[in-house]
């Protein structure tokens, strides 16, 4: 009887660890032009909100320069209690979001609005077209593809948009990342 509660309970344990590594994995991760609202506990000249450059890094005082692009907030928050622990004791630093401006899609070609799209949730490629109002009625719907750049290399993965509007092909119906390119001809 033993062994059974016992093993119940690893099973219970199990899935909340593994929940746990998928909640994880699909964290926000930050991107250069978000900005952050920084602040230190009890520190009012250590409350400022900072932007992520372009080459991924913020700048803030007594900790300067640090990687924040690809990081989650806690990632941040960490990283800037470890840099002002040198400077203050018992750091307590809190690191909020406050735009997602960096987490942006570009769409462009043969759409009724082209242009550059913020994401504030998350989004698969029918809905980024419906942001730019659909297709023009000159739109190759089975030559779209969405470009991806992976660091150095990019990506082309294709959108058979004519078939997921029959409900098939779903699977080139993907989900956007930050930078994706969307290409109509």
């Amino acid at each position: 009887m033993f062994s059974m509660i016992l093993r119940s309970s690893l099973a219970i344990c199990l899935v909340f660890v593994l929940n746990g590594v998928v909640n994880a994995s699909e964290r926000y991760l930050l991107n250069a032009g978000d900005v952050l609202e920084v602040s230190v506990w009890n520190e009012e000249t250590l409350q400022k909100q900072v932007i992520i450059l372009p080459d991924g890094t913020i700048s803030f005082p007594l900790a300067g320069q640090l990687e924040a692009q690809g990081k989650s907030v806690t990632d941040v928050q960490l990283a800037l209690t470890e840099k002002l622990k040198e400077y203050l004791s018992d750091p307590v630093v809190t690191v909020s979001v406050t735009s997602v401006g960096g987490n942006s899609i570009h769409i462009m070609g043969k759409v009724n609005t082209p242009g550059s799209f913020v994401m504030v949730q998350r989004l698969d490629v029918m809905q980024a077209l419906s942001l730019a109002g659909g297709l023009s009625p000159y739109a190759e719907e089975n030559n779209i593809i969405v470009l991806r750049r992976n660091g150095t290399k990019q990506q082309t993965i294709p959108v058979h948009y004519a078939s997921i509007k029959k409900g098939h092909d779903l699977d080139t119906n993907v989900l956007l990342k930050s930078g994706d390119v969307i290409v109509i001809p």
